[in-house]
């Protein structure tokens, strides 16, 4: 895994070769094992490229990058990799030079153009250029697991895989995206294709970006789920295939010239994807788990270890204090470019760094949340309908009114799980998406309306509606309307949400400490699959991952299956009210937060009432304290 940046100038101008050495500097995390630029420059037209590489595949010297074909035509910048490039090898016009398989993504650009994009099974960032023809593209790999920023101004092109090496590359001043802000205090993330910035964007997930000596165009989709015609088939051939699938993109996910090894939790997830690997592997698989000495809630060590044993891995446990999680905060918060507000960002750095230390490749089983409707949020709705059958008087006059005398708190299991009851019922529309959504984002609307005032608050909430509604129908080749309104707000998190948040928090967290994390769950073949699949298939009743679970039956022990789902987290709400008050005070002053549209009462109201436990605000105040904390370093 790589990081890159580049520039391409319409107009000409020379470039700056230091600034492309500086640019490859604040990418050194990303690719620690060599670094590289590369500059063509021509009347009216000049490109420079910079590079980082983490080596994993043909860790040769003349797999350097940027890459050029030997005539000097074609020159790429590419942050990823290609699981079937030994197949895409053998079809192209002309015998590769190394084993690597950036080479064939540079040459297979080249012999078919971007409609080569449509063949790769991968993840990706990736800038190609035409030197001859003075074209080019950049893409970004069907799902989002790699992330892009770019932005045009001024006749010139500028890209990097984070947002903050892509700071350091414009010349021109950047101002704050109040509805960008606004959207990131409602879902902890700001969704593609918007940025922190107004003129600075995501390429979103399953796009190429062209250019020529002109100018760059408007992102085009090259990626959409073709979902199948007919009848689906049978639930039983359904798990046989859906096994097949996974335990072949688990095979091309383990291909790697260096140490790989795999996340394992104990969860359903990760335990389907080590599984696979344990069937295949010559040698026992090694995993990796984490969990708290403090606090056995935070723990699930122990189901990792039973996994661990029963598929007998070379397994390593890491236990952290809250002390350890403490003092990951602040250099975390140095290192984001973008406010982000998923606190399990934090365990998943330090399970990354510890797994660094042992393997340079992890594979994970992130995504099949979103994909098989792992989250309490999808089943709410089963939750709510039959709440709704109960006789009005019960549920206005005795149940409403007894959940509202209970504290508003996660310190307990049974609390935690009150505190969702309320948030399913304050959450009761009609619009199934609108009852998502509020599901899924931090702020109800008096609080938002509190905080952002009533019009920005309602702008950022129809931004988000418009955002997550149009994937359903933009990411497929036919009409989804008809679809069941679950189906369409799987689609929607699959397009929106999972790029947004978790695989921006992956790839964050584990590039931050030079690891690759690879996600065979989210293989195209796999996805593609699974979205054509009946919601019964996913979703029954009150069990989610339905298919999951029965095609991996009998493979991992029961408890892997009646197992409660946990999140990955720390208490933050905690840690707010002792150990970061002062940070927070010293922080989210009212100064910053009229700085950022903010206000700063209704916010000191949020922040006292979660202090005295009268509500638990912990994503709104973290979200607060990230926002703020880059806005005193941007």
């Amino acid at each position: 895994m790589c990081g890159i940046a580049g520039i391409v100038d319409f107009a000409g101008r020379p470039m700056d070769r230091g600034l492309l050495d500086r640019l490859c500097g604040c990418l050194a995390h990303r690719g620690p094992d060599d670094r590289g630029t590369w500059v063509h420059e021509a009347e009216g037209w000049s490109v420079g490229l910079a590079h980082t590489r983490l080596a994993v595949i043909d860790p040769a010297p003349e797999a350097h990058q940027p890459m050029l074909t030997p005539e000097g035509r074609w020159a790429i910048a590419y942050n990823g990799e290609l699981y079937n490039y030994r197949e895409l090898r053998e079809r192209l016009p002309a015998p590769a030079v190394t084993s690597s398989d950036t080479e064939v993504f540079l040459r297979a650009c080249g012999a078919w153009g971007p409609a080569a994009l449509r063949r790769f099974d991968g993840m990706w960032a990736a800038a190609v250029v035409d030197a001859a023809n003075r074209t080019g593209h950049i893409s970004r790999d069907p799902i989002g697991i790699k992330p892009l920023y770019y932005a045009v101004h001024d006749r010139r092109l500028v890209f990097a895989s984070e947002l903050a090496t892509l700071v350091w590359a414009v010349d021109w001043p950047l101002e704050i995206d109040t509805e960008a802000v606004a959207c990131y205090l409602h879902l902890g993330f700001v969704p593609h294709p918007l940025t922190v910035y107004r003129r600075v964007r995501k390429l979103p997930p399953g796009h190429v970006l062209r250019f020529d000596a002109n100018g760059a165009g408007e992102p085009e989709r090259y990626y959409q789920l073709a979902r199948p015609a007919g009848r689906p088939p049978e639930y039983g051939e359904a798990c046989e295939e859906l096994r097949r699938l996974i335990e072949a993109a688990v095979v091309r996910q383990c291909v790697a010239d260096v140490p790989l090894g795999a996340f394992l939790s104990g969860g359903l997830d990760s335990s389907v994807v080590v599984a696979c690997m344990a069937g295949q592997a010559g040698s026992a698989v090694r995993t990796f788990c984490i969990g708290y000495a403090d606090h056995p809630r935070y723990d699930e060590t122990n189901y990792a270890r039973m996994v661990a044993r029963h598929l007998a891995t070379e397994h390593r446990e890491f236990r952290l204090t809250f002390a350890e999680a403490l003092a990951a905060v602040e250099p975390m918060l140095n290192h984001l470019g973008e406010p982000f507000a998923d606190s399990s960002l934090l365990p998943t750095s330090l399970v990354s760094r510890h797994t660094r230390q042992h393997v340079t490749v992890a594979l994970s089983g992130d995504g099949g949340d979103e994909l098989f409707g792992g989250y309490w949020r999808y089943l709410g709705h089963h939750y709510l309908d039959r709440y709704r059958r109960l006789p009005p008087m019960l549920r206005r006059g005795v149940i409403e009114p007894l959940l509202r005398l209970v504290p508003d708190a996660r310190s307990t299991r049974r609390l935690d799980r009150l505190r969702q009851v309320r948030k399913l019922l304050r959450g009761d529309a009609a619009d199934p998406m609108d009852r998502h959504l509020a599901w899924a984002r931090f702020l109800e609307p008096e609080l938002a309306t509190g905080l952002l005032g009533d019009e920005r608050a309602g702008a950022a909430f129809g931004t988000i509606r418009q955002t997550y509604r149009e994937p359903a129908s933009g990411w497929c080749t036919e009409d989804v309307s008809h679809l069941d309104p679950l189906q369409r707000i799987l689609l929607a998190d699959l397009a929106v949400g999972l790029p947004g948040d978790m695989l921006f928090k992956v790839d964050t967290a584990s590039m931050y400490h030079s690891l690759e994390v690879r996600v065979p769950l989210l293989s195209t073949d796999v996805v593609q699959f699974v979205s054509g699949l009946p919601l019964e298939y996913k979703i029954r009743g009150t069990t989610g991952k339905r298919i999951l679970r029965d095609a991996f039956r009998g493979v991992l022990p029961d408890a892997v299956f009646r197992r409660r789902k946990m999140g990955f987290e720390v208490p933050v709400g905690e840690f707010l009210r002792r150990e970061l008050r002062d940070m927070y005070a010293s922080t989210v002053t009212p100064e910053a937060l009229a700085d950022l549209g903010i206000d700063a009462e209704a916010a000191a109201q949020a922040y006292d009432d979660h202090l005295h436990r009268r509500c638990d605000r912990t994503e709104l105040l973290w979200a607060l304290l990230v926002l703020c904390w880059w806005k005193r370093g941007g």
